[in-house]
């Protein structure tokens, strides 16, 4: 299996795609780590993540049910990384 990351919003505007796949390893991988390989993969959204950070524009949630913002979170085999637009709002 693999982790998909589903992009959404103004993510999925800047990746010009909708999903891409990536192999957790072993014993899954950090967030901080799918979020470099997504930088080095898409170049369109490299400007939007910085040492394994997303820019506050972007916001990333696991499996659709919590948001996720620390780069040691263990992402694993089969889960699924949603980026999205973190729109303002109250």
């Amino acid at each position: 299996m693999a982790i998909r990351v589903e992009f959404y919003g103004l993510a999925r505007q800047r990746a010009g795609v909708g999903e891409i796949e990536i192999a957790p390893g072993a014993t899954g991988v950090r967030l901080c780590d799918v979020l470099a390989e997504v930088a080095g993969r898409l170049p369109g959204l490299a400007a939007y993540i910085q040492a394994g950070r997303l820019d506050a524009t972007l916001a990333a949630n696991l499996d659709g049910s919590r948001f996720v913002t620390e780069g040691g979170t263990m992402i694993e085999d089969g889960q699924s990384l949603l980026l999205l637009s973190a729109d303002a709002g109250g």
